[in-house]
């Protein structure tokens, strides 16, 4: 399937840099042409935690059988 501008997917590798695991959710805010992708990941209370450029392999689709969690972070 392919990624739309706003599609919520899910991280598929640890970023450690940005204190993200695989499994976060982010929201794509951008395309680049031709597997690129801007992705925005938000803490709890709707503040930026990361914005990432990744290419296609760094993300899935959120799907049906996804149980979404909440974890802490160390505060900046």
């Amino acid at each position: 399937m392919k990624f739309k501008l706003l599609d919520v997917v899910v991280l598929e590798r640890d970023e450690p840099e940005h204190e993200l695991k695989a499994g976060d959710t982010g929201t794509i805010v951008e395309l680049y042409e031709p597997d690129g992708l801007e992705v925005e990941f938000l803490n709890g209370t709707g503040d930026t935690q990361a914005v990432l450029t990744l290419d296609t392999n760094g993300v899935r689709h959120l799907n049906e059988n996804d149980i979404l969690a909440v974890r802490s972070v160390n505060a900046a």
